[in-house]
């Protein structure tokens, strides 16, 4: 851990609707970190990605993202505070109507990218580095699943983010290819100094690729650095 964390919460609650999911939560994230939401279904493992990009609100507690003050957070800065990250989706969420190169055009132009060239090589630059530079003409459809959540994890790069926030990226791929994307996702991390914010509910994952782990149980979230194994038994 170094420098100041790029996400951090202090005594926050986390909230699904009206609903209260987790109290008191206190994470630090730091650049460079690995980090691992984990726990059963409904326990806040999402909720907690959701504050983190701004789509739950933060009413109580402290937190931040990148710098940005949650609770002060307005409306129309949002879009801001989600062009510093990164985010990858367990159901890819790419736009069926265009080509790879078009989905992630549509980004550059929605995040403030103006000069066509430039925007055609960075759109090369992401697509090389997950691996699918052949494939930005295909449309989604005639894509696999994992290389469907390349396209994607390559639209999470492309404002060169400080983290990335992955949820449930590997959750609807076969085991094989969810291998792919750890592996994709560990070179990044490592390659780039990009801090990766994952939920999975897959053990095998987090035992094969070792990070950070926080646990959501009984209302509430904590890292755990000690008897891993038995933590982990009694929660997923």
């Amino acid at each position: 851990m170094s420098g100041q964390p790029i996400i951090s919460f202090r005594q926050a609650d986390i909230i699904n609707g009206e609903e209260t999911v987790i109290f008191g939560l206190d994470m630090d994230i730091y650049p460079g970190d690995f980090a691992y939401i984990v726990g059963r279904v409904g326990t806040g493992k999402t909720s907690i990605i959701r504050t983190i990009i701004a789509e739950n609100p933060l009413h109580q507690g402290e937190g931040s993202v990148c710098g940005v003050n949650l609770k002060d957070l307005r409306e129309k800065e949002i879009p801001l505070l989600r062009r510093r990250l990164g985010v990858v989706f367990q159901d890819f969420q790419l736009l069926m109507d265009r080509s790879v190169e078009d989905n992630l055009a549509f980004v550059l132009k929605a995040t403030g990218w103006k000069d066509k060239a430039a925007c055609d090589k960075r759109i090369r630059e992401v697509l090389d580095a997950v691996g699918m530079g052949t494939k930005a003409h295909k449309m989604p459809h005639q894509l696999s699943g994992g290389e469907q959540q390349r396209i994607a994890i390559a639209r999470s790069l492309l404002n060169s983010p400080e983290v990335i926030i992955a949820d449930e990226p590997t959750g609807n791929l076969d085991n094989e290819t969810a291998d792919g994307i750890m592996q994709l996702l560990t070179r990044i991390n490592k390659e780039n100094g990009t801090a990766i914010v994952m939920v999975t509910h897959n053990r095998s994952i987090f035992e094969k690729y070792p990070g950070r782990v926080f646990i959501c149980r009984d209302e509430s979230c904590h890292e755990t650095r000690d008897e891993v194994g038995i933590d982990l038994q009694r929660t997923i």
